[in-house]
């Protein structure tokens, strides 16, 4: 099994930065690409970006020039570094890992709250 443990959430005004960090354990070999979502009240959770085993990024259009996906592979860490931040930015931010032979995301963190204020 995998875990992992989102952190870093809180509440910012609009154009200000905030920093995620999701702490990855378990049983990690496997695991090649890591992404963050995220879901804002009453919409869909969406793929905000995501990171491969090498470095690689994808982002979403909506985060491109503003958000930073980084990984720490001897720490067992990825990052989220989210720079003018905007209301529309609210949302509960997941971090996920998949397997290299897996499409679908298989392991969750439990959120951390992304508040921007106006």
């Amino acid at each position: 099994q995998v875990q992992l443990v989102e952190s870093g959430g809180g509440l910012v005004q609009a154009g200000g930065s905030l920093r995620l960090s999701c702490a990855v354990s378990g049983n990690i070999s496997n695991i090649n690409t890591m992404a963050w979502y995220r879901q804002a009240p009453g919409k869909q959770r969406e793929l905000v970006g995501s990171i491969t085993s090498n470095g690689g990024t994808n982002y979403v259009e909506s985060v491109k020039g503003r958000f930073t996906i980084s990984r720490d592979n001897a720490k067992n860490m990825v990052f989220l570094q989210m720079n003018s931040l905007k209301p529309e930015d609210t949302a509960v931010y997941y971090c996920a890992a998949r397997r290299m032979t897996e499409q679908k995301y298989e392991y969750w963190g439990q959120g951390t709250q992304v508040t921007i204020a106006s």
